[in-house]
């Protein structure tokens, strides 16, 4: 298991994520953790702590919308997008998608691959749980991806398992709390993996940042795959595990300016995908014409989206509810 929210292995109720937003969730995640809200409130000391961190939404940003038109966000979608068995083309945006086996038995990897080009930087898109910003919210990827009429969409950071990292999403900061490697997109199509602790949220967006990404560790880096990598924990709290070892995975590669890679690598599943080590990723990102890579939460969170289908196996039987979506607009 690595670095993913508490429930990691118990999948949500299923829904078909094409309906309604479900409301539901407050009360399921309560009883998966620990019986209800009653029996963390009677726990007392580490029972309230960890209702508060993991269970309680706290919402910050209530219309995410609504602080995206204040900023001036303007809403983008095509008209003249067209997709295939194997992609999609419009105007603006080139998607060509891959599938990948090898191996066989416990070295069984299966991965999919999204080669995305794309005329317009801002094309390239988040969107958040509820389309709320805070900890603690947590909606499906399909229906996050539904809403937003998004064309491909993989799961993001998990930023709401924490409260650290720089978030800019679509324009628009929403936290500054430098603390990791961090991955920038810009607004000139050119995405940089960078040092959060050098630098805040206002000059990123002074220079153009269009949305950021705060997971790591970064596992491709002028097309090689960094020294010590497979040691990198990304954080320490309380129901978070290491990241290392085989696992399934989502990742962003960087080919070139407005050129880039959706990745999402299958795992625990043997005879069709055992998952990937943080070494294996960068090389898989090398394989596909990359020459910077990123990792993204994984396990159970890993899905891509297309069309509005799942293209992967998630390795919970089922996508499971994440805080946010990287996703391609029109």
């Amino acid at each position: 298991m690595h670095n993913e929210h508490p429930d990691t292995d118990i999948a949500p109720p299923p829904t078909d994520g094409k309906g309604p937003r479900p409301r539901s969730r407050r009360v399921t995640r309560r009883v998966l953790l620990g019986g209800g809200v009653g029996l963390l409130a009677a726990t007392g000391g580490t029972g309230a702590w960890a209702y508060d961190r993991y269970v309680r939404d706290k919402v910050e940003v209530a219309d995410v919308g609504v602080a995206e038109t204040a900023a001036g966000v303007s809403t983008v979608s095509s008209t003249d997008g067209a997709y295939s068995a194997t992609g999609y083309t419009s105007s603006t945006t080139t998607i060509t998608l891959t599938s990948t086996a090898t191996g066989s038995g416990s070295e069984a990897l299966a991965w999919y691959a999204a080669d995305i080009q794309v005329t317009d930087a801002t094309v390239i898109r988040s969107a958040f749980a509820n389309d709320e910003f805070g900890q603690s919210i947590i909606e499906k990827p399909s229906a996050m991806a539904a809403a937003h009429d998004a064309v491909l969409a993989i799961n993001g950071d998990y930023y709401g398992f924490r409260d650290t990292g720089i978030e800019i999403r679509n324009g628009v900061s929403y936290r500054d709390e430098p603390a990791r490697t961090g991955m920038a997109f810009y607004r000139d199509g050119s995405i940089r993996i960078y040092d959060e602790t050098t630098t805040d949220a206002d000059t990123l967006l002074a220079a153009g940042v269009w949305n950021t990404l705060s997971f790591g560790p970064a596992v491709l880096v002028d097309g090689a795959v960094p020294d010590g990598v497979e040691d990198v924990e990304i954080d320490t709290n309380i129901g978070n595990h290491s990241i290392q070892g085989k696992q399934p995975r989502t990742a962003v590669g960087v080919i070139d300016d407005n050129h880039l890679v959706f990745l999402v690598v299958d795992g625990r599943s043997e005879g069709y995908s055992a998952g990937a080590t943080l070494p294996e990723l960068g090389q898989i990102l090398l394989s596909l014409g990359c020459t910077g890579g990123y990792n993204l939460d994984g396990g159970g969170s890993s899905v891509m989206i297309f069309d509005g289908d799942i293209v992967n196996q998630p390795s919970n039987g089922g996508e499971r509810g994440t805080s946010d979506i990287l996703y391609v607009a029109g």
